[in-house]
């Protein structure tokens, strides 16, 4: 059931509706891809990791 508080007038209803074709917030997107997301995030904590190793083996730290 429905709250008959939530509820616009007709007029307001049709100003958001006319806003909402104007077509200004709809974007185009890309689909959303997690699993590429994980690998980038991947690449980048291994490449780093291996960046201190590399900088504290050469410092002579490790």
């Amino acid at each position: 059931m429905e709250n008959e508080h939530n509820k616009l007038y007709p007029e307001d209803q049709a100003k958001v509706d006319a806003f909402l074709k104007q077509g200004y917030n709809s974007v185009e997107r890309k689909p959303y891809r997690p699993l590429k997301l994980l690998a980038i995030l991947l690449v980048m904590v291994t490449t780093i990791s291996a960046g201190a190793l590399l900088l504290a083996w050469a410092s002579g730290i490790h």
